[in-house]
Formats: C-alpha cells, sequence, structure tokens
C-alpha cells in the first residue's frame, strides 16, 4: 500500500515521502496515528511541498547543531564524582550525568539519547564522548572528572 508520510517514521521514511508499506502496518499504526495518508496520483504536489518545507526546516536544525557543536566543543565540562583513593569512583558516570553537565557549563539541553559511550565512565580525569546533535553533526565532547 502507497502511503504519503506526514511525519518521520523511523525505518519507513521521512515527511513527505511516498513509500510502499505492508497494508496492516498502514491500517493499524500509520493511518490511525495520523502518521500517513493513503497516496493516490494528486498527491504528489502535495508531497513536493511537504519535502520542500522538510528540507527548510532541516537545513534552520543544521545550522542551530552546528552552533551548539562549536559551544559544547569549547566549554570545559567538569563533573564532580565521589571516588576513593585509588581514583575508581563509587559508581559511574552515564549519559544522564554528561547531559546534566552540559548543561550546567553551556545552558543547552541535550537528550540522553543523544550521548554516545562505549561503557559508563569509572576513573577520575578526562574522557571524551560524542554528542550527535543532528543527523550528520557530532560534537566531541571533553569532560574532566574530578573528586567531590
Amino acid at each position: 500500500m502507497k502511503v504519503l508520510l506526514r511525519s518521520d517514521v523511523q525505518g519507513v521514511g521521512r515527511r513527505g515521502d511516498i513509500v510502499d508499506v505492508k497494508s496492516g502496518y498502514a491500517r493499524n499504526f500509520l493511518l490511525p496515528s495520523g502518521a500517513a495518508l493513503i497516496a493516490n496520483d494528486t498527491m504528489e504536489t502535495q508531497a513536493s511541498s511537504m519535502r520542500k518545507a522538510r528540507d527548510v526546516r532541516d537545513s534552520k536544525s543544521r545550522e542551530a547543531a552546528e552552533v551548539q557543536r562549536s559551544l559544547i566543543e569549547q566549554a570545559k565540562i567538569q563533573i564532580a564524582a565521589r571516588a576513593g583513593t585509588n581514583g575508581r569512583l563509587f559508581g559511574s558516570v552515564s549519559e544522564s550525568d554528561v547531559v546534566n553537565a552540559i548543561r550546567t557549563a553551556t545552558n543547552i539541553s541535550l537528550d540522553r539519547h543523544m550521548i554516545s559511550m562505549t561503557e559508563h565512565l569509572k576513573e577520575l580525569g578526562s574522557a571524551t564522548v560524542d554528542a550527535t546533535l543532528f543527523d550528520g553533526v557530532v560534537a566531541k565532547v571533553n569532560i574532566e572528572i574530578v573528586a567531590k
């Protein structure tokens, strides 16, 4: 079944795309939630205007993400954590802790899912984690973990 997406649907497509999906998925999820409309021949102009608006919105969001990336990469981000005498932390520093530290240092609010860490930080010292601000815009966040 061909549908016109009214919003971004992960794994399916972006707003304004005309995609072919299983009819059950369209009937049971996309159409009732308002995420899509059944596509017909006259919807091509509507789809192109939706794509054009999406591209304008994406370019503005990308520019804002570039500004945020420069601010985050220049900031000195410190996280105070309880640690033992050998430098091991009691617990660990997680994505939520990094987001809170970024918010405190730069006044930029991020979602914890934007932070990518291979594993939680468990020792004092410096570390670098990635923050995906927009599709293709990744900030390298330099973190200094200090003892409380």
